[in-house]
């Protein structure tokens, strides 16, 4: 018998998705979009029926998810959705102003022409997902318009801490996004960031990010002292020290 030669039939069909990704995207996305509130308990019986999986893919997404800080397995009647409480979100953006400031001037400083014509699109995709109102959308272009940022500032190590970050952050990002009164305001303050980067201005720039992130601030951590019915005030967002800054060296 004539040995045939094998043919592209005989590769392995792979799909880079796989069911434990997927599940993990549809609870982040329902928590994400507010179909599933802070405090909400996660019965594994209940996710299995509505997702139609089982048990196993179900209670893995749960742990990344409090890997992430979206879920907490707080008491003996198990998971639910994290709560962000009023203190948690403050040091959560008090830390944004520091790390994103910081990334903000290294990619002034580093960033070649190919990545501020990325960031450049990633602003204007950011534009037209406001215009459209799809929350799930915004969050994605914001996202996107960090990622460029992330990847020309050149240090890998502030990048990682922002990203361990990551889910919080864009839950945050959702409570203030969500508010009308944020949505243009919001693309104006990152207009204000490329414009100091594109004029090699990593001071301004810095400011740029660090008043775009006081602004998203004021707006969530209000509407979460709303939500908690608290007459307390918050301690406002401490600005960053800066090199530029007189305080430091003293």
């Amino acid at each position: 018998m004539k040995r045939q030669p094998l043919d592209d039939s005989f590769k392995v069909n792979r799909n880079p998705v796989t069911l434990r990704e997927i599940v993990l995207d549809k609870l982040r996305s329902a928590i994400m979009n507010f179909h599933l509130l802070p405090g909400d308990r996660l019965v594994e019986r209940d996710l299995c029926d509505r997702l139609g999986v089982s048990r196993t893919s179900v209670r893995e997404a749960l742990r990344h998810l409090e890997s992430e800080g979206l879920v907490e397995f707080a008491d003996a009647k198990g998971p639910r959705v994290a709560i962000i409480t009023l203190e948690d979100a403050r040091d959560i953006y008090e830390l944004r102003c520091v790390l994103e400031g910081l990334i903000v001037q290294l990619f002034t400083l580093n960033a070649k022409s190919k990545d501020i014509r990325a960031l450049e699109r990633a602003l204007e995709e950011n534009r037209e997902s406001l215009e459209q109102g799809e929350l799930q959308q915004v969050l994605e272009s914001v996202q996107g318009f960090y990622d460029v940022l992330l990847e020309g500032s050149g240090n890998r190590v502030a990048a990682q801490q922002l990203r361990q970050l990551q889910a919080r952050i864009s839950y945050l990002r959702a409570t203030s996004v969500s508010q009308h009164n944020r949505r243009g305001a919001s693309n104006r303050e990152m207009e204000k960031m490329v414009e100091a980067i594109k004029s090699g201005d990593p001071h301004a720039a810095h400011q740029a990010s660090v008043d775009h992130v006081r602004a998203a601030a004021a707006v969530a951590l209000e509407y979460l002292r709303q939500k908690q019915e608290d007459d307390t005030p918050v301690r406002p967002i401490a600005e960053p020290l800066t090199q530029k800054d007189p305080r430091i060296g003293r």
